[in-house]
Parts: C-alpha cells; structure tokens; sequence
C-alpha cells in the first residue's frame, strides 16, 4: 500500500513540475527589409556623324562640373555642325586600336561657353583607357568646347599623384558604350602632313567629319538589387514529455 502511495505521489509530482515549464514566447516576427531605390542612371549622349554613331554614357557621378559642362553644350545644340578634326596615332602606327579622335567647337566665339574647373583623376578616379572621353585644354581650368576620345590604354594622359601640379593630366568624363567601331573608322582616315601646330602637326584631318548633332539618349533603368531571402521560421519547441 506504501509503495503505491509513494509511486502515486512520484507521478503527480512530475506532471505538476511539467505544467509549471513556462510556455516558450512566441517568436518575434521578421520585420520586411525596405528595399532599396535603384541607383541614379548616368546621363547618355549619342554623337551622330558621317561615318555613323557613337553612344557615350558620362559619369555625373564622379565628374559632375565637366559632365555638367558637356550637356550645356548639348542640350542647346552648341555641336550640332561641329566636326571631329584631329586623328591622333604615334608616327608610323598604321593599326586603329591606339590614338584618339578630337572633336568639337576650335574656339568658335560664337559658340563656346566660359572655361570651367579642371576635375583631376586623382580626384574623379577615372582613368584614359579604351574609349574614354575627356576634355582637351591648355592649362588647367581652361577647358571649353573640345573633346577628345581615347583607344587604347592611355594612362599617360592621367595625372601624376606623385607630380599633380607638375603634371596634371586631362579631365576624363565618360566612356564609350556603343560605335567604338566608328571611332576606329575616323581614326584611320586621312591626315594633312602639313596642318596643324606643336603637338597637332600632321594630325588634323584632310576632311574633317562632321557631326549633325549630339542629343542625350535614354539611359537603361540600373538593375534593382535582389531582396534578401525571407529567414527561416523558427524551430517549433519540443513538447514537454508526457509523465510515465
């Protein structure tokens, strides 16, 4: 009779001990990670002329003052009629994949707009690589209307960070993203041994080609980022064991 009061007991004082476990709390909900705006596009031109177009996206981003100074000239078709004039190879270089174009107003007083702030490399972190575009000028912050396209890698056109002020480079802005064929195709043409001064000298164009107009063109929406996956629900608790 003990013996079974005593189980008895044992038995009610486990089950008792069980309805005494606190219930596990619920699980927090996830919150919804807000996503985040797709990153603003940079502006797109489209440079058309007589040997076909070129499309180049400028990198507002990261020189605005000269990209800001482009797209003035554009949007009140200041290069509409201008030419690329000037063909740039080392001597004796016959491919097409090394040099650059230059194009633009050549000073027209008509036409140019006041000189702007010269947006170093170092400071913008572009570099003259193959189909970059950026700003031809004397010294620097004399840039206007003239503009020159790269092929190749050009780093010597970069400024010195050892030297900045001894050698300042060229102010890059934006890159070739469609029609490097045609830069290639003016490159090849023609050159007056006899034309041009200092550095131009046997560089200019027999034949200028002309550009009937520069626009800004659509620029494709950036790609949003991917939402982060939902975490997983939370383990489910194990039910307290049912007393023997």
């Amino acid at each position: 009779m003990l013996r079974r009061t005593l189980i008895a007991l044992s038995v009610a004082a486990f089950a008792a001990a069980a309805q005494a476990q606190p219930a596990p709390a619920p699980a927090a909900p996830t919150a919804t990670p807000t996503p985040k705006p797709p990153a603003k596009s940079n502006p797109r031109v489209k440079i058309e002329t007589a040997q076909g177009a070129i499309v180049v996206e400028l990198y507002a981003d990261k020189a605005p003052i000269t990209v800001a100074n482009y797209l003035r000239y554009v949007d009140r078709g200041l290069f509409n009629g201008a030419t690329f004039y000037r063909a740039s190879r080392p001597p004796g270089y016959t491919a097409t994949d090394y040099g650059s174009i230059q194009g633009g107003l050549q000073n027209d007083p008509k036409k140019v707009l006041p000189p702007i702030a010269h947006e170093s490399t170092i400071k913008t972190g572009l570099k003259h690589g193959d189909g970059t575009i950026s700003m031809g000028r004397h010294a620097p912050g004399t840039a206007q209307s003239d503009w020159f396209i790269t092929l190749g890698n050009m780093s010597y056109l970069d400024a010195d960070p050892k030297n900045p002020r001894g050698s300042p480079g060229f102010a890059a802005f934006g890159r070739v993203v469609e029609g490097l064929e045609v830069v290639k195709k003016i490159i090849a043409l023609p050159v007056d041994p006899n034309k041009g001064e200092g550095a131009m000298k046997g560089e200019i164009l027999r034949q200028p080609v002309r550009i009937t107009r520069i626009s800004r063109v659509a620029t494709p929406a950036p790609a949003a980022e991917p939402s982060p996956a939902p975490a997983p629900p939370p383990a489910a608790s194990e039910p307290a064991p049912t007393p023997k």
